[in-house]
This record gives structure tokens, sequence and C-alpha cells, in this order.
């Protein structure tokens, strides 16, 4: 079956889940997210082949992106059902108002209709991006990366036998067979079928899909994310902040990538720094973080010269880049030439340098004191997530519920003419 296939079959589905209320979605995602759970070995004996066939292509970091298990599988079907808890957006009145003629006018939330998703090594996001979708109202296409193709196709054999058990359409939740180049063309170019496409993954993605896009389109992913040290900072906070926001998970797009320290803390701080991320963690067993060291940081402590494009490149590994600025101001004229406006901290006990950071700093999303590692839906609060957004049309960080419909107006009259 060709991509056009289906999306036209997508299409078809759709009018079946315009006419399924609330409840009806919610107990079809809840279907969802029990078949998920009971197709766990058949959807971890794909892994397991995808895996097979990644080693020795992708670096360990990125295998565990790909890795899947019992508790992952698990924490898909969670996810799945703290979407069906949430509130339906679809029919919302976002505004409501009377004119003086008697026209009551409504801006109510609708679905998009077809939402198309190109995405790489990430098995979850197959449910996540359906359960989304889903409680949006939307029939939701899905093109994964080769690399995680056994485990996306079997992910949705679940996904579409939930959908089976509740009267609703198997084709309102499809993965694309053709994992070639021409299927992400053919989604790009689908107009009238594709409502929305969201390319989840690399810059390389992000790039092709912006530059080749005729249908309408919202960017996520890349996060080149930064952490500054101000010379106010709590340094044991900020050890905190900065091992967490590299270490815990440097494969995904909320990972640090650059650090930015004041220079009259830096003599004191990256010592501290060095002992953490490289010597402690070596000592414990765990991979150090090659520290990528300006001109400035490299006469305080060892490292690898940064190179012209290390502070312009999504590492999404166990590397930092480590620059010395002069200040709150010079750090933030340096994240706005080298952000791609994904997420950003600060770690200071000075109100002033928290205000400027918060108030100048043009990311999606900005934290004081805090690791960048929160930019998630599910830490926002928003179940799961179909992406962080780094435009500003329509959607702007982790992308809902809501981020995925549109709206219309609905006028009520009496009779009344112009």
């Amino acid at each position: 079956m060709t991509t056009f296939d289906i999306l036209r079959e997508a299409r078809a589905a759709w009018p079946a889940l315009q006419a399924a209320d609330t409840n009806k979605k919610n107990n079809a995602l809840n279907a969802m997210a029990d078949a998920l759970i009971k197709h766990t070995d058949a959807i971890l004996a794909a892994n397991d082949l995808d895996m097979d066939a990644a080693r020795g292509h992708i670096t360990d970091v990125m295998l565990d992106r790909l890795r899947l298990t019992p508790e992952r599988v698990a924490g898909m079907a969670r996810g799945i059902r703290e979407v069906a808890a949430l509130p339906d957006p679809v029919g919302a009145v976002i505004a409501h108002v009377e004119r003086p003629n008697g026209l009551v006018i409504e801006r109510t939330r609708v679905a998009m209709g077809v939402i198309a998703i190109i995405y790489e090594s990430r098995p979850n996001v197959t449910s996540d991006a359906a359960a989304l979708a889903l409680k949006a109202g939307s029939a939701c296409v899905l093109r994964g990366g080769k690399e995680a193709f056994r485990s996306a196709n079997a992910i949705v054999d679940a996904l579409q036998a939930g959908l089976a058990k509740v009267g609703l359409p198997a084709r309102l939740v499809q993965l694309v067979q053709d994992t070639s180049r021409q299927s992400s063309a053919d989604l790009m170019t689908a107009v009238g079928l594709v409502d929305l496409l969201i390319p989840r993954g690399g810059a390389g993605l992000i790039k092709a899909v912006t530059e080749n896009a005729k249908v309408p389109c919202i960017q996520t992913g890349t996060g080149i994310c930064h952490v500054y040290v101000d010379a106010a900072a709590d340094q044991a906070m900020a050890l905190d902040i900065i091992e967490n926001a590299k270490t815990s998970r440097p494969s995904v797009c909320n990972a640090e990538e650059v650090l930015l320290v004041h220079k009259d803390v830096a003599d004191e701080f990256l010592p501290k720094l060095k002992a953490r991320l490289v010597d402690e963690r070596a000592a414990k067993g765990l991979p150090p973080v090659e520290l990528r060291v300006d001109e400035r940081a490299a006469k305080v402590i060892p490292g690898t010269p940064a190179g012209d494009k290390d502070f312009d490149t999504e590492f999404l590994d166990y590397i930092l880049a480590v620059g010395v600025v002069d200040s709150a101001e010079e750090a933030v004229a340096h994240i706005a030439k080298h952000s791609t406006g994904h997420s950003e901290a600060v770690v200071s006990r000075d109100q002033r340098v928290l205000d400027l950071f918060a108030r100048a700093v043009d990311s999606a999303a900005v934290y004081l004191n805090c690791s960048t590692r929160f930019t998630d839906g599910g830490e926002f609060g928003l179940g799961c997530e179909m992406g962080i957004s780094t435009q500003k049309l329509h959607a702007r960080g982790p992308m809902g519920l809501e981020e995925l419909t549109t709206y219309k107006y609905i006028v009520r009259g009496n009779g009344q003419i112009r």
C-alpha cells in the first residue's frame, strides 16, 4: 500500500472519529493501552530485532533511545491512560461574544483532520502521537525511522486492535510501510490529504521538512540547550542541575549541550564541574562527560579544545561545550546567537539576573534555577506530547492536546442579515 493510499484510508476513517463523543474516545484510548500490555511480548520481540540490526551502526546512547523494556511498554500504556484522563479539547469554546445585533459568536476548538508525524528511532513516539491525535479528534499517520520499523509496526498492530475492540476504524492509526525518503517526500506534498505535518527528529529532518513541505507543518526537536551559571549562583544547586540536564538522558532534545559560567566564579566552579561530571562519574563506572572547553575555560580545567562548531552542535551524547562569559548580558547574547530556541536555564540568587533571563531569552522554555529536562508534555501536565515546538506559530513548547486542534467560528442568530 502506497503512502497516498494510507492517507486516503485515514481520511476516509476520520468521520467515524468526528462522530465519537468523549466517552467513546476515552474508551478507545484505554483499550489501546490494554492492547499494548497484552501485546508486550510481540512488541519486545520486534524491538529485539531492531536492536540487533542497529548494533554497530549507532551509538550506545542512541541504542538506548531505541530500546524497549517491559517497564517502557508499561510506561507507554500509562501515558495513553493519562491522555484519556485529560479534558477533551474538541468542542471547547475559546471565546464567546454577543453582538449588539443579537448574534452570538463562539470560537470553538475543532479537530485538525489527518495529522502526519515523521519521527526517528524512538518507538514510544508511536503510541504517544497516536493517543494525542486520537483524543484531539484526528486520524494519525506515522512515518517512523527504519531503525525502529519493526517495533513501531508491532506497536501500531496493538493500537489498531484496541480501536477495533471499541468499534472504531483501525485505519485511524496507521504506519507508513515505506521507510525510504520517498515516503517522507510524499507526506510533505500530500496537499488535501494531510492537514498538519509534524517532523520530530534531528536538524537534518527538520531542515528537509521546512524546505520542502507544501502542507502545513510545525517544527519540533533540535535542542541546543544552555545552562548559565551566574556569579551569584548556588554552586551546589548548579552542579545538581547541570548533571541532571546533561547526563540523566543525553539523547533527548531537552538535554543540556552548552554550559556558560560567569568569569567571577569560573576558577572556583569549573574544577567542581570536572570533578562531578568527569572524575566522580568515571570512579562510579558511569560514562564521564567529555568537556569541550573554550580558551578561557581551558586555563582553569583540562578538556578537549572546543572547535568552531561545538557551541552550535546538538551532541545527544556525553559531551558538553563549556565557555566563560563576562556577564549575564553576555550569556544572553551568546544564547541568542547559538540557541535553537528550545530550552535554556539560569542558576542565580540575583533577582535582577533571573528577571533579565526570563525577559530577554527568546526560547520556548526558560528555566530559573531548575533543569532543562522538564521540557516535556508529561512534566508540564499535558499527558504525553507530540513534540517540542521551537517555532512561534501556531504552537510553542511541548505540544499537547490543545496544540493539535484548530478552531472555527460558530455564529448563532435569529434571522439577522447585513
